[in-house]
């Protein structure tokens, strides 16, 4: 057990004794939110302070979740899980035993359904079949670039006459904004439980990449006792005159929020995905060829996406791009060469050798899912069949030079770094061998692109730190259940040892 002789939550300082940090027994004294001293134990402590005695567990930096989408993720713990539907049908069987007893008009909404390999597809007429008259039913894919709606929602939105009822990339923007108002109400709830639950897995930080901007929302929350997070909150185009007029640049801290929110990058969604076959490729997606979009989607082209690159840089925001297919990070590369931009891309999914190294040379940062390598790898096999030796590349990213940052993004995978951590380092999720395990990276590096900005734990360093209830394992595998005895932000726990 760890024994916390005084509670150091209403203290200034506090003594971290028997800590192992990088397998030496130190004791780590705290002070003003910062690591003050790190010494070897046993030695006089530096200053008078509180004291909590480790035993000897492993304390790592607090770990940062890199893409989050946190409302939807808050909200997607309360909705009607599709992740285990194999088909449509099974997708609305689900539906009906969710909706035999709402009224009409209440919204249903459901989240998680994968359909790039069902055997069949989805359509508005299997959820009507099941779904009684004036319930609207919203379900949301598991990576959030499409929804499929009943015939009541379809009318609800306006597209009554909507052939299949699978809403694809911008046309379901608005769905989704709807979605989101309509839980507003229990969303206050819902987000502090997702919090204290990420704390709970170590997680001291997320860059929060909600649409359109959440940065005020997140300084009412943070006034309102929800203070066990740091947050980066991104911009999107809609919204960039808002912190441009306010004189806001990336980096800064909200007035009245402790220094906890800070203004993110420009958040810009260049193409799809994979599961949706909206991922812009160079080359066609098999069965696509004679459709509208073979190659996947472009949806911010050249000509729209330089000057937006362009704009933030000038105002000084950095700017995180999501580009999935090779033909998307070569287009916003491109941007970034044109621009002199700072930031990042975010997914690089499948990258070209060339653009390897163009990334290192720009600087751009790679923040990379690796959960969706694992999700996704039946998916790209089927569908980048023969290019899958260059997806989810990040041991040439490394190798390269580029920095990786690692994330989630949340819900489309769990906010659980260690997820993802192990998922980085393993390179399978079942009992199949790792896939393209020559891209994998080690558990050291895959720490350390999830430890956010401030690096190894070291005098002077913000106190984010996370006390282990076990050994790194030597089993990746085990990495995703390790378990988190407490967690500490800015020298306060948010998770008290117990």
């Amino acid at each position: 057990m760890i024994d916390p002789v005084t509670d150091p939550a209403s203290d200034d300082a506090v003594l971290l004794r028997a800590a192992r940090v990088d397998g030496r027994i130190v004791d780590i004294a705290v002070r003003a939110g910062r690591i003050d001293a790190m010494h070897p134990h046993g030695q006089p402590a530096p200053t008078r302070a509180p004291v909590v005695d480790l035993g000897g567990r492993p304390v790592v930096p607090g770990l940062w979740d890199n893409h989050v989408h946190f409302d939807q993720w808050a909200a997607a713990r309360r909705r009607l899980d599709l992740a285990g539907a194999r088909s449509a049908r099974e997708a609305a069987e689900l539906v009906a035993a969710r909706v035999r007893d709402e009224p009409p008009g209440e919204l249903v909404v459901g989240y998680g359904f994968r359909d790039a390999l069902w055997p069949d597809r989805p359509h508005r007429d299997l959820l009507d079949a099941v779904t009684p008259p004036g319930v609207p039913v919203v379900l949301v894919a598991g990576d959030l670039h499409c929804c499929w709606i009943n015939g009541a929602a379809a009318a609800r939105y306006g597209i009554a006459d909507h052939p299949t009822g699978l809403v694809r990339e911008l046309e379901w923007h608005p769905i989704m904004k709807d979605v989101r108002q309509a839980q507003d109400r229990q969303l206050a709830r819902w987000a502090d439980d997702a919090a204290r639950a990420a704390a709970a897995r170590g997680v001291v930080g997320i860059v929060d990449f909600e649409a359109p901007w959440q940065l005020d929302a997140w300084a009412e929350r943070v006034a309102g006792g929800l203070d066990v997070l740091r947050v980066v909150a991104s911009v999107w185009p809609e919204r960039i005159d808002d912190p441009i007029e306010r004189g806001l640049r990336t980096g800064d801290a909200v007035p009245g929020t402790r220094g906890l929110v800070t203004m993110g990058p420009l958040k810009v969604v260049t193409d799809g995905s994979l599961n949706t076959r909206t991922a812009y490729c160079h080359d066609p997606y098999p069965g696509l060829a004679g459709t509208e979009h073979p190659c996947g989607m472009l949806l911010v082209p050249p000509e729209e996406l330089v000057p937006l690159l362009d704009r933030a840089t000038r105002a000084g925001l950095d700017v995180a791009v999501h580009a999935i297919g090779d033909r998307a990070n070569t287009l916003t590369l491109d941007a970034f060469a044109a621009t002199g931009a700072r930031g990042r891309i975010e997914h690089a999914q499948l990258v070209t050798e060339p653009d390897v190294a163009r990334f290192a040379e720009l600087g751009v940062v790679a923040s990379v899912q690796p959960r969706h390598a694992i999700d996704d790898r039946d998916v790209a096999d089927r569908y980048w069949a023969g290019r899958t030796a260059r997806a989810f590349p990040f041991r040439r990213l490394l190798d390269a030079g580029v920095e990786l940052v690692l994330g989630s993004d949340a819900p489309v995978a769990p906010l659980d770094p260690w997820v993802g951590i192990a998922a980085a380092v393993h390179r399978s999720g079942d009992d199949r061998p790792p896939w393209h395990p020559e891209q994998h990276i080690t558990l050291d590096e895959a720490l350390a692109a999830s430890s956010g900005p401030d690096g190894p734990l070291r005098p002077g360093r913000r106190a984010d730190l996370v006390v282990l209830d076990a050994d790194l394992p030597t089993d990746p595998r085990a990495v995703a259940t390790l378990p988190v005895a407490a967690t500490m932000l800015g020298g306060r726990w948010t998770v008290a040892p117990a």
